[in-house]
């Protein structure tokens, strides 16, 4: 097996920085070390280890979940250029024998205009790869299980970064993105975020034992009501906080009652099972919102964004999160709480806090 020994990682663009430092502090917790490498809007970071090896042993190490502005991830041997344009196929089975097995081969881009536009040639060079690896037996059968999944990430016609990641511990999605279409009877684009937050975190049966029909929920700054649009399709009833209007045809379902009031002051009248939360305001006064939500048992499940500054932004999510996670234990609450960028998300990231007792 070649020598993994750098990860590639990607991001939104815009927040390589933050993707840079997660990953850098969350390899020095499992005692992996090296710099990071980016250009800033290319959509990518690449994490370059001290240690031989370390790339691989970080796919099993660090759990994929713990990373908030990464999408996708793999361990990747060095930067393969300067392919002959007339048979690219060939001097990539010589790279594919130095992976660990893999069934699956991923092709990617960066999400960028420019990655954007390279997706057609990405597609074509991708299936003639897999098809040549297959005839080589280098990959496995289709249907046959596998520990790895390997990566094609093109950056153009001749440069590549080829390598593996574990199935179980990264995104089963290209690029780790999740395209959703717009529903024409939302009220507005928001809704998607939420609709991907569920997809995202709650997985297999968490979707039917958490989303069910006839659940009560509360969401603070819903006007006009993105969100509030998701909790009635999944036959909720709703308490929509703002003071500005909401959607017409959602009040007229009967589901929704509509409260004048400010986000931050509001009370529920009993205990609901989800909170969901989409107010734009610091991400500490948020969190704050949450931690009193949580501590007063006002809700079981909460969904919420936090509007991230322009400077400090991993700090700022490191320090939101700690002081939630360090009050809930103080006060003996058992919780779960996971934090991602999501493809819908623009300057911020979603959160999803789940009560125990």
């Amino acid at each position: 097996m070649g020598q993994l020994n750098a990860v590639l990682l990607h991001c939104r663009g815009g927040f390589e920085k933050e993707c840079a430092a997660e990953i850098t502090e969350r390899c020095a917790s499992v005692g992996v070390y090296g710099y990071p490498q980016f250009e800033p809007g290319q959509g990518y970071v690449i994490f370059n280890c001290y240690q031989p090896g370390d790339a691989e042993q970080l796919m099993q190490s660090l759990p994929f979940e713990r990373l908030i502005f990464t999408r996708q991830w793999f361990a990747c041997l060095p930067q393969i250029s300067d392919l002959p344009t007339g048979d690219r196929v060939t001097p990539m089975l010589e790279w594919a024998r130095q992976l660990p097995q893999a069934a699956e081969l991923m092709v990617e881009v960066a999400d960028t205009t420019e990655g954007r536009e390279l997706q057609g040639f990405a597609r074509k060079f991708g299936s003639a790869l897999s098809q040549g690896l297959r005839r080589e037996g280098l990959l496995l059968p289709r249907k046959q299980r596998s520990d790895w999944r390997w990566h094609l990430f093109v950056l153009d016609g001749k440069t590549f970064w080829f390598g593996a990641t574990r199935v179980r511990n990264s995104s089963p999605l290209a690029m780790g993105i999740r395209r959703l279409k717009f529903p024409k009877d939302a009220p507005s684009r928001s809704t998607l975020k939420l609709e991907e937050a569920w997809l995202h975190f709650l997985r297999g049966k968490q979707q039917q034992e958490k989303l069910v029909p006839g659940m009560t929920a509360v969401d603070l700054g819903a006007a006009p009501g993105g969100w509030t649009w998701q909790l009635v399709c999944k036959d909720m009833h709703v308490i929509a906080v703002d003071n500005g209007p909401m959607n017409d045809d959602l009040m007229e379902t009967g589901q929704v009652e509509h409260r004048r009031e400010d986000a931050f002051t509001f009370a529920p009248p009993k205990p609901v099972d989800w909170l969901v939360c989409d107010v734009v305001d610091k991400p500490a006064r948020v969190t704050e919102l949450m931690l009193q939500w949580a501590l007063n048992g006002w809700c079981r499940e909460a969904m919420f964004n936090l509007k991230l500054p322009m400077k400090k932004r991993f700090d700022e999510v490191e320090s939101c999160l700690a002081h939630l996670e360090e009050q809930l234990h103080l006060a003996g609450v058992g919780y779960r709480l996971q934090a991602k960028q999501l493809y819908h998300d623009r300057e911020e990231i979603t959160c999803w806090l789940s009560l125990t007792s």
